[in-house]
């Protein structure tokens, strides 16, 4: 990728740097009226108050977005690109919805090319939608995993991805066998993981459709290769959380199945876990695991509501990133899923504000992926992903967002307010552009 060697982008800016669960809102979003953010090479070089660097940077080329908000891109931390065609399936819960919808979907990508051309659509789609990052499910084949990263070596993204493991319970036509799934695996770890912007994650798809030699396979692959994720499901839905008890009677319960794997660690992420046990809360924090909380998914599917404010306790922390989990989920977009999240919070009698949630979409996500270092905020040598959000995009969002008399200083309330506005209205529409690594990859 040639990138433009230095340039500056002048905005409002709003980003995390650190965690609005735990530390007051004031201390943790830094907001900037008039901003300048300086890319180099892909990364930022600068960053700060548009009157306090602009004599440093009198001879670069400045991208101006007048009555815009930048934020850091969003990350999605749960999502399936090979059920980007059948989103929006009618009328199931999550076992007989897999049986009906997804299966028979995911069988179309054994053929290569068809693969290709989903994920195209698929990480188009994403930015489209401002997700700049996403940990993602392909399918038992191969050969799906190998198109996915071209495509997103295509784009330049960080990306984190993996083949899924299912060696029962299934159609035959979909399952590998522990043996298979473990050499294919490998194979696709030596080619992918860490080259360019690319990860890998191994993935068996759930203990429903994992043997134990397989699973023990995924903890064998955890430990030959430490720095690679896991990622899988957990704790959906009542009937799955059943089922697995009848299928390891030996198991304390279904995150013990995967521990008992060995694949319980700072590296795993587990969608949902919606129906998830105090005890189990405890482990994921004592073994600094993440969870992809995907409200859309789960209101979807009738699988019940998270209990964010739990995993984000000071007695069991718990890393938690949003996952839109297209196609259970209905919207690629993490401004719907955030507006999900917030009815979710409200059906518990929680809150969420407009803050937290864009932690959890940011920040938090990047933590969540251990990619802390490198995405989520502004913080210079991050990579520069970001987004350029219209807070005016659509009439009704034109009338409730007023604008700013730029005369006068407004304030972190302020926009607080204009983003949870935007968060709960907002679509796809209120992304006026998505750059990835400085370089504009989306434009509406």
């Amino acid at each position: 990728m040639q990138y433009q060697t230095i340039r500056g982008f002048r905005a409002s800016f709003l980003d995390a740097i650190a965690d609005p669960f735990y530390v007051p809102e004031a201390d943790c979003m830094r907001y900037l009226n008039d901003g300048l953010l300086v890319v180099e090479d892909g990364k930022v070089k600068d960053f700060g108050d548009y009157n306090e660097l602009k004599n440093r940077y009198t001879d670069i080329s400045i991208t101006h977005y007048p009555d815009r908000l930048i934020v850091s891109g969003f990350i999605d931390t749960h999502i399936h690109f090979p059920q980007t065609e059948m989103i929006a399936s009618y009328g199931e819960q999550l076992l007989e919805w897999l049986s009906t919808y997804t299966f028979p979907t995911e069988r179309k990508f054994a053929d290569r090319n068809y693969a290709q051309e989903i994920a195209a659509i698929f990480l188009d789609e994403l930015l489209r939608n401002g997700t700049t990052t996403a940990l993602v499910f392909t399918s038992v084949f191969p050969q799906s995993t190998d198109a996915f990263f071209e495509e997103a070596q295509r784009r330049n993204l960080r990306m984190i991805a993996g083949k899924v493991m299912m060696d029962r319970n299934a159609p035959e036509f979909l399952q590998d066998t522990a043996e298979s799934s473990y050499l294919e695996t490998k194979q696709l770890i030596e080619k992918w993981h860490k080259r360019d912007r690319l990860l890998y994650a191994v993935t068996p798809r759930f203990a429903i459709t994992s043997t134990s030699e397989q699973l023990s396979n995924a903890g064998k692959l955890l430990a030959e290769f430490p720095d690679v994720y896991l990622h899988t499901h957990l704790s959906e839905n009542v009937k799955e959380v059943e089922s697995v008890a009848e299928l390891f009677p030996e198991s304390e319960g279904y995150l013990d199945v995967y521990d008992r794997a060995g694949l319980v660690g700072e590296r795993s992420i587990f969608a949902h876990g919606v129906q998830l046990t105090d005890r189990e809360f405890a482990r994921l924090s004592e073994a600094k695991s993440a969870i992809a909380f995907c409200p859309t998914s789960n209101l979807f599917l009738g699988s019940g509501l998270f209990k964010l404010e739990k995993a984000k306790s000071s007695e069991t922390p718990v890393k938690v990133g949003l996952g839109t989990d297209v196609g259970a989920g209905t919207s690629f977009s993490i401004l719907r899923t955030a507006s999900a999240a917030y009815q979710v919070a409200q059906l518990r009698s929680q809150k969420l504000s407009a803050f937290q949630a864009l932690f959890l979409a940011t920040l938090g996500g990047a933590r969540a992926l251990c990619l802390g270092d490198k995405l989520g905020n502004f913080e210079i040598g991050k990579e520069a992903d970001f987004v350029v959000l219209d807070l005016r995009s659509t009439p009704i969002m034109a009338l409730r967002n007023k604008p700013f008399d730029q005369t006068i200083p407004h304030t972190l309330a302020d926009i607080s307010d204009q983003l949870f506005a935007t968060m709960i209205m907002g679509d796809d529409r209120a992304i006026s552009a998505t750059y990835i690594m400085g370089e504009l990859a989306h434009k509406a």
